[in-house]
């Protein structure tokens, strides 16, 4: 049953972020921990998201801007790497109160927000973006909020984000799988969910110009904000 739970969520977040282009994976790295161990979030996480995003931007590829990747890739594998270098100094046990904290501050602090677009250009954000998500898990927030900046069309930057985050979710894989994550242990959550975020992103690509994107956005923050308080709560709860 639960299989089919995560299943059905999949399809819901993949489906969301290629309607809106983000907070599909804000959603489902908030609802993970009810499914999952602490220790695979992340890794579990970043590889369906690696199928969201690379399938997104195979239905929306005539849409994408080619000339930000090289940007993106080079601050990319720099944060990749720095991350990397030092991941095993991190506690995993705290990741659901990073990952609380970070998504009530990226949806409602303007501080926050106004402290990230000081580096805003395709470097940094590669070096942020990248870097940040193996800890905290999804930052796709980050690009789209440039790419908005720099283009109009809602079709190029979904599908243009949607590439950025397949090199960001690819690269946390492989850092993951260099540190022994074993992904087969959860090949069959990984096989559904990976169906199912597919299934979304075509899904969400057909509704993006059917679906009114500024009340399902204010919709999508509220009940990120409730799944990350429940996050936090969860976290206190248990050192206690």
């Amino acid at each position: 049953m639960e299989i089919i739970t995560l299943g059905f969520l999949s399809v819901l977040t993949s489906l969301i972020a290629g309607v809106v282009g983000m907070g599909g994976g804000l959603m489902l790295i908030a609802i993970l921990p009810s499914f999952l161990p602490i220790h695979a979030l992340i890794p579990i996480h970043g590889f369906t998201q690696m199928f969201s995003n690379v399938s997104r931007a195979y239905f929306g590829y005539k849409h994408i801007q080619f000339e930000v990747v090289p940007k993106f890739l080079i601050g990319s594998i720099i944060g990749v790497s720095i991350i990397a270098f030092i991941l095993d100094m991190i506690s995993f046990e705290y990741i659901p109160l990073f990952i609380g904290f970070y998504i009530l501050l990226s949806l409602w602090s303007k501080s926050f927000n106004e402290s990230i677009k000081k580096y805003e250009n395709y470097y940094l954000i590669g070096f942020l973006q990248s870097g940040l998500s193996v800890v905290v898990g999804a930052t796709g927030p980050l690009t789209t909020t440039l790419l908005l900046k720099d283009y109009e069309d809602k079709d190029k930057v979904v599908s243009t984000a949607a590439l950025l985050m397949s090199i960001t979710h690819s690269m946390k894989v492989f850092v993951f799988i260099y540190f022994g994550f074993k992904f087969s242990e959860y090949i069959d959550i990984i096989l559904v969910m990976v169906i199912g975020v597919i299934v979304g992103s075509y899904l969400g690509t057909k509704l993006r110009n059917k679906i009114n994107g500024k009340r399902l956005v204010f919709i999508i923050k509220l009940l990120l904000s409730l799944l990350a308080i429940k996050l936090i709560i969860g976290f206190i709860v248990s050192i206690f």
